[in-house]
């Protein structure tokens, strides 16, 4: 995992606009995608918790010089029962704010889990690029997250997809008690 590097305000309200200005770059060229072919998988953590994906979204870009996942997680403080099913279609609003950002290249959108706990399982061209929209983020779930609920953590070196395969081999099919199990996939 990457250092933290908390990142002001202000330079996270610029990353995001700067983002949005991105996003409608890439909208405007057809380089933003959300393909189905995840949709409706089941991915289990090692913390015994589980999600299904509802949504993937995907840059077109060369590929990557140096991937690396990123999964993030928080949990809504006034989203409960059937306001998930609205905050999932509502949440669509939200690619501006990430798909704009430099070094991004896919997204998986993840179902509350059992503990009504979001995550989204992110590949990114750099860590550290993916670190700085991590911190960014923050900010932005500050505003509708449970205070302490955010937490992120960053892959160095694997693809999404190298992340999920390698997860299975690194992670014992029983539950972690380790604080860190949230992110591990099993």
């Amino acid at each position: 995992m990457v250092a933290s590097r908390r990142v002001s305000f202000t330079r996270a309200l610029l990353a995001i606009g700067g983002s949005v200005l991105r996003f409608w770059m890439l909208l405007v060229t057809r380089r933003l995608h959300q393909p189905r072919r995840h949709v409706g998988g089941r991915i289990r953590f090692a913390n015994g918790s589980s999600a299904v994906v509802f949504r993937e979204t995907v840059a077109d870009q060369p590929r990557s010089i140096a991937p690396a996942s990123l999964v993030v997680e928080f949990r809504l403080w006034a989203v409960h029962g059937w306001a998930h099913r609205l905050f999932q279609r509502e949440s669509a609003l939200n690619t501006p704010l990430f798909a704009g950002f430099p070094g991004f290249v896919s997204k998986l959108w993840l179902t509350q889990d059992e503990n009504e706990v979001y995550r989204g399982i992110y590949e990114w061209d750099g860590a550290a690029r993916a670190e700085s929209y991590a911190e960014a983020l923050r900010w932005i779930l500050a505003l509708v997250a449970v205070p302490g609920s955010i937490a992120y953590h960053v892959v160095p070196g694997e693809t999404r997809s190298e992340f999920l395969a390698e997860s299975e081999g690194l992670v014992s099919a029983e539950v972690s008690t380790h604080s860190d199990a949230w992110w591990r996939v099993s």
